[in-house]
C-alpha cells in the first residue's frame, strides 16, 4: 500500500513536471533600445567603428541583438565593445561562453579571476582575464546580465539566475557583456582604461537593456 502510494506521488509530480514544460513559454523580450542606435560618442570616448558579423557568424551566436564596436579616447586608448543581448523566447539562442569559444577560436589563457567592480552604486562582478593567440595579448573584462538588472560572471550563475526567472516572470533573457583591449606590455594600465570605460559606459548598458 505505501509503495503504491509512493508511486502515485512520483506519478503525479512527473505529471505536473511534464505538464508545466508543456504549457510554459518563454517571453520574447526585446532591448529596450536596439543597439544599432547606440551613441558613437560618450564622454572622452568615440566610435573608430562598428563591426557586422556573417551570416555563418550569426547562425552560431543567435544574438536577438547585438554591437560589435571599437572606441578610442583622447589618450589613444583603443577598447573594442561587444553586447550580445539574447531575448529569451522561442528559438532563442543562448549565450556562448568564452570560456570555451576563445580557446576554440586559437586563443590560450594566460591568467584569469573574478574582480568585484563598485559602478552606477552597485557592486559588478566581472571576469578578467588575459589570453594570448601568436605574439597577440589581449585583456578581456566581461560579466553576463540577467532579468532584473542581475550581474553575473559565471555561466552557472547565468544558467541558474534564468531558469529561476523564467519560472517567476517567464524570462530568460539575457547579455553578453564584454570588454577587450590588446595590449604589448602595461597590464595595469590597459585594465585601468577598461574599468574607466566601463564606468562611463555603464550607464548606456541600463538604458539599452531591459531591467
Amino acid at each position: 500500500m505505501i509503495k503504491s502510494w509512493r508511486f502515485m506521488v512520483v506519478y503525479l509530480l512527473m505529471a505536473v513536471a511534464g505538464l508545466y514544460v508543456t504549457l510554459h513559454k518563454d517571453l520574447m523580450v526585446p532591448a529596450t533600445i536596439p543597439l544599432g542606435e547606440f551613441p558613437v560618442t560618450n564622454g572622452p570616448w568615440r566610435q573608430l567603428s562598428r563591426g557586422e558579423f556573417s551570416k555563418e557568424i550569426l547562425e552560431v551566436l543567435k544574438p536577438t541583438d547585438y554591437l560589435s564596436a571599437e572606441y578610442v579616447n583622447g589618450q589613444g586608448e583603443k577598447v573594442e565593445l561587444y553586447l550580445g543581448y539574447h531575448g529569451g523566447g522561442k528559438g532563442g539562442g543562448e549565450i556562448h561562453s568564452p570560456k570555451h569559444c576563445l580557446p576554440g577560436g586559437g586563443w590560450l589563457k594566460l591568467s584569469e579571476r573574478v574582480v568585484s567592480l563598485k559602478v552606477g552604486g552597485k557592486e559588478i562582478p566581472t571576469v578578467q582575464a588575459v589570453y594570448q593567440k601568436g605574439g597577440k595579448r589581449e585583456l578581456f573584462v566581461y560579466w553576463f546580465r540577467a532579468p532584473g538588472d542581475e550581474a553575473i560572471a559565471s555561466e552557472i550563475g547565468l544558467k541558474l539566475a534564468q531558469i529561476r526567472s523564467s519560472i517567476t516572470s517567464r524570462r530568460r533573457d539575457a547579455t553578453f557583456i564584454r570588454i577587450s583591449i590588446a595590449f604589448e606590455g602595461d597590464e595595469q594600465g590597459k585594465l585601468a582604461a577598461a574599468n574607466t570605460f566601463i564606468q562611463d559606459f555603464y550607464p548606456l548598458f541600463q538604458k539599452f537593456l531591459p531591467s
